[in-house]
């Protein structure tokens, strides 16, 4: 089958009228930060305070994708080594812009559905956000992805090292660690700035909730 044989649906049920009966928008909420920065820590704050608020969410973390959406080659073993060098993912260039690509295709079809979609991923390279958001707006309007970036020093990340991966990196056990041995290139006008340092993770949440209600069109309650 070749490309030019594959047609687009039109689903019955619009988006307009999934958003009715959720009572509120959809859009995706998109945390980009160094590994430790917290991004994580605040987004299932965030994804809690919306589930209180009556919203519907969802968050899409970037270790459980990687579980299933984007598996790794070791993970998809078990399918056959040919199934699994094809579309099992490492953390290349190439696979990291792919695993964004996934990522932000699930997301879209989640807030086309009216679910406020957190995801929270490193996601290092400005075109590989900046792809994604691009695919999100065409298909879902402007406004529709906003971009959080999770401002904490990489010595700060360094000290959390919750998984012990800069450890890993300083003693040359880990390669293509984002901030180490691989760019992490920041946002540079990002919908949402949060300072990791400062602030406690609560602090940060309310901060992106405030948004994300506006965004959603509903007030706190």
């Amino acid at each position: 089958m070749e490309e030019t044989d594959l047609t687009w649906h039109e689903p019955s049920v619009s988006r307009e009228k999934r958003q009715q009966l959720m009572g509120h928008r959809g859009c995706v909420a998109w945390f980009t930060g160094l590994s430790g920065s917290g991004k994580s820590t605040v987004a299932n704050l965030v994804d809690t305070r919306l589930h209180g608020q009556g919203i519907h969410s969802f968050l899409l973390d970037g270790d459980n994708v990687r579980h299933g959406l984007t598996a790794s080659e070791q993970m998809l073993a078990g399918r056959g080594e040919d199934f699994a060098s094809r579309f099992g993912l490492g953390f290349s260039p190439q696979d990291r812009e792919e695993n964004i690509r996934r990522v932000g295709a699930a997301a879209e079809l989640f807030a086309s559905a009216g679910i406020v979609t957190l995801v929270a991923l490193v996601s290092p390279y400005r075109k590989d956000r900046a792809a994604v958001r691009q695919q999100i707006c065409d298909q879902l309007g402007d406004g529709a992805f906003l971009e959080i970036f999770m401002d904490t020093p990489l010595a700060t990340c360094e000290e959390r090292d919750p998984k012990g991966l800069y450890k890993k990196a300083r003693a040359g056990e880990l390669e293509r660690m984002t901030g180490i041995d691989d760019p992490y290139e920041p946002p540079e006008k990002p919908e949402i700035h949060l300072q990791g340092e400062g602030f406690s993770a609560q602090e940060l949440a309310d901060q992106v909730v405030a948004v994300l209600l506006e965004v959603a069109g509903r007030t706190a309650s």
